[in-house]
């Protein structure tokens, strides 16, 4: 996973300031190195594989007691072994990646009280490294007055740079594109003032 130390966090602490500088959007950047552990994904698959074992074993001599006893050895070896990390990368599906990010992205803009900002101004921008996730969550103050699909190849560039382990920079440039858009929709009026804390969230790096 990329490492996002002091230096690259104050740029992107800068890069925030700078945009807030043009709008009254409320901006809040969220790392998390996962959306979950997803340990519960290699019982699954142990459990899947265990059930098959009495029906392998059907045609065989083997007393019922003793194909119980290959079942049950059957999911304690894979329910072990399939909790590596690699081997339970493998095997979670995409859906539930995208899902378990979906639902963090989610939970971190209301954990940073972004739907209580003045004018519903609040906006998300979260990546969750090890599933490859960006989102763009905005509240309804914004997304009144700018289409969703204008967030679409914002996210798509920084997927790429995420990817590639550039997550500064696909933050940097996120924050870039975002700006130019909030400075139209929701320019900066003089009595707007900060309400949010401008530096990047980790979740997940202890």
């Amino acid at each position: 996973m990329a490492m996002i130390g002091t230096i690259e966090q104050t740029h992107i602490s800068d890069a925030i300031a700078e945009v807030e500088r043009h709008t009254d959007a409320e901006l809040v950047t969220v790392l998390a190195a996962a959306s979950d552990d997803y340990r519960y994904i290699p019982l699954l698959w142990a459990a899947l594989v265990a059930m098959i074992v009495p029906s392998a074993l059907y045609l065989t001599p083997l007393s019922v007691a003793w194909m119980i006893t290959a079942q049950l050895a059957v999911f304690l070896v894979l329910a072990v072994v399939l909790q590596t990390d690699t081997l339970r990368a493998r095997l979670i599906p995409g859906n539930v990646r995208a899902l378990r990010a979906a639902n963090m992205a989610r939970r971190q803009f209301l954990e940073q009280d972004l739907h209580h900002t003045d004018g519903d101004t609040g906006v998300l921008i979260f990546v969750s490294e090890a599933e490859h996730y960006v989102e763009i969550l905005v509240d309804r103050g914004i997304s009144a007055k700018v289409d969703n699909d204008r967030w679409s190849s914002i996210i798509e560039g920084f997927v790429a740079d995420v990817r590639e382990d550039r997550v500064e920079q696909g933050f940097l440039t996120a924050l870039e594109r975002c700006g130019e858009i909030l400075a139209e929709a929701v320019p900066k009026t003089p009595d707007n003032h900060n309400e949010l804390d401008n530096r990047l969230i980790l979740v997940g790096y202890d």
